[in-house]
């Protein structure tokens, strides 16, 4: 093991001990009966583990280009997460995704359940959840001493998830009262775990009464962040430098784009009724449709494991452990829109994508291939799974934690292209669920870029030709492109986009950079350019910051 290699396994190890939470996302054992210090100490604790780390890394020797690409990662992340704390991100760390609100919870999705021993854990850990949510709503009240405060509309939102755990709304039991119910054979233990459960969820009330009553009345109405904010944003979520008017602009080009191609395909489901008459037949045709959740994700499940089997040896080499996907349906609480979670280090806990019902009944079925494709193979699973193959190539920082939205998720929406170009969406209402999965991340960059930066609608654009962006101007555009989905959903996006500056034009801008290094390529290699070799190539480096991509990948530069 070479120095770099050390220092970031160690940092790895340390973190985890930092971050419970952390360390059950990632499958590290050691650590499920415990919770994740959000309190001042707690952010001051991993400031200094930060510091350390970086320190180390100057004084290392680079041995090979493995340690000097896993030190440019690791620095990459480290000094952004750093300049987060700088500018205040721990002090108002408010998003219906991007919040310990949501950490905790999501930790006990992926805690083990298979002996008494994980079920104690999950017990323990229940009843140490209202001290990890005061020590969050400690940091949140010095952010509020320092004029550090997250807009209005974000504690809101946060108080509304959190209000779910903790009882006060939805018809079905609380969330961890569920959990507590799953385990049933021991009596004491049923007894513990029912305790932890009414601890944990007694917090989550009163953390949500804290929001809404003492944070909220004193938070900014503003939703905009503002452009330096933007920067550390993009910094974060894609790993680059770029003008975020200019990827404005071009959001508003890649848009217009898109619609030319969605109106031809229309007319092939519904000739003459338009874009709208054909997305209308595809929600409202039960034979295009799937009754109940439970026969979607039987459904999902077929279609995911043979796109694995269709796809591995010919367009890829899909090692064993990453043949095996599990499509569940995501718990409530959860934001509305699908999401992915990696498997454990040793992969006895398999790579999930998970689907909201949101009280929903029948799923329209023209968005839900290229879902499966974008979160399962050749998407998320496949770029991220892979990582966490090479033991030997990539440093467990840069297999588990390294990951940039702007590559990962760049990544998917490639996948989702790259199966219309193999074949795989000749079905025209698949075809549109995919264009239309393209529009609404095009609909992403030109939203978040011109809401947090405050940026005029162009002049040549129908929509309130220049108007400044604001939430209330926002939502109807948002909805406008978000016909593949129910009811909320838009609020939903829109909040989002408001509490994760530059994380929602990440998918698209991260697209725009894998599409664009595919075509240096081919344009230079000519006929023997290879699509198989480019994609494990490409995906062999693991996750690296965007900029970092386009000079590491040979040949692209």
């Amino acid at each position: 093991m070479t120095e770099v290699f050390h220092i970031a396994d160690s940092y790895v190890d340390e973190l985890c001990a930092l971050d419970p939470f952390t360390a059950t996302d990632l499958g590290m054992p050691g650590h499920d009966d415990e919770v994740t210090d959000y309190s001042p100490d707690g952010v001051d604790a991993s400031v200094d583990l930060a510091h350390r780390t970086l320190r180390a890394l100057d004084q290392a020797t680079i041995e090979n280009d493995a340690d000097r690409i896993a030190a440019a990662v690791m620095r990459d992340r480290l000094e952004a997460e750093l300049e987060g704390v700088q500018a205040g991100s721990p002090w108002r760390q408010l998003s219906n995704f991007d919040s310990p609100i949501s950490f905790i919870r999501m930790a006990f999705d992926l805690c083990p359940r298979e002996t008494s021993e994980d079920w104690e854990h999950i017990a323990t850990r229940m009843s140490r959840i209202p001290g990890a949510l005061d020590g969050f709503a400690t940091s949140l009240r010095h952010g509020m001493a320092t004029g550090r405060i997250a807009a209005r509309r974000q504690a809101l939102v946060c108080a509304d998830q959190a209000a779910t755990l903790g009882g006060l709304a939805g018809k079905d039991a609380p969330y961890f009262a569920g959990i507590a119910a799953e385990q049933t054979h021991a009596d004491g233990l049923a007894g513990r775990l029912q305790e932890g459960a009414q601890a944990a969820t007694e917090a989550y009330a009163g953390i949500s009464r804290f929001l809404r009553e003492e944070y909220a009345p004193q938070a900014p109405e503003a939703d905009a962040v503002g452009r330096d904010l933007y920067a550390i944003g993009i910094r974060r979520w894609l790993g680059m430098n770029r003008d975020p008017e200019e990827i404005y602009a071009w959001g508003w080009d890649e848009l217009h784009r898109i619609e030319g191609e969605m109106a031809a395909t229309a007319e092939q489901i519904a000739p003459g009724a338009g874009l709208e008459g054909a997305m209308t037949v595809l929600r409202e045709d039960a034979a295009r449709s799937i009754e109940g959740i439970d026969h979607l994700l039987a459904y999902l499940q077929e279609l995911t494991d043979r796109t694995i089997s269709d796809l591995d040896g010919t367009h890829f080499d899909i090692p064993e452990p990453l043949r095996r996907i599990e499509c569940r349906e995501a718990p409530p609480g959860t934001a509305a829109a699908m999401y992915y979670t990696a498997p454990s280090a040793d992969f006895s806990r398999p790579g999930r994508t998970w689907y909201p019902a949101k009280a929903q009944t029948r799923f329209p079925l023209w968005t839900e291939i290229t879902t499966a494709y974008h979160e399962g193979v050749p998407g998320h699973h496949l770029q991220i799974g892979l990582c966490m193959t090479f033991q030997e190539r990539l440093t467990t920082f840069q297999r588990q934690l390294g990951t940039y939205s702007g590559h990962a998720e760049g990544w998917a929406l490639y996948a989702e292209r790259l199966m219309q170009e193999l074949g795989y969406l000749e079905n025209p209402d698949y075809l549109l669920g995919m264009l239309a999965s393209q529009a609404f991340r095009a609909m992403r960059v030109v939203v978040d870029t011109g809401l947090h930066l405050q940026l005029p609608i162009p002049a040549t654009e129908h929509y309130h030709p220049g108007r400044i962006w604001d939430w209330e101007t926002a939502l109807p555009f948002v909805s406008r492109y978000c016909g593949f989905a129910g009811p909320g959903f838009a609020r939903s996006e829109l909040d989002r986009y408001c509490g994760m500056p530059a994380q929602a034009i990440s998918y698209k801008v991260g697209e725009r950079v894998w599409l664009d290094i595919r075509a240096q390529l081919r344009a230079r290699l000519g006929t023997a350019f290879d699509l198989k070799r480019f994609h494990m190539d490409a995906l062999n480096l693991g996750s690296l910051p965007l900029d970092l991509l386009e000079q590491e990948l040979p040949g692209s530069n």
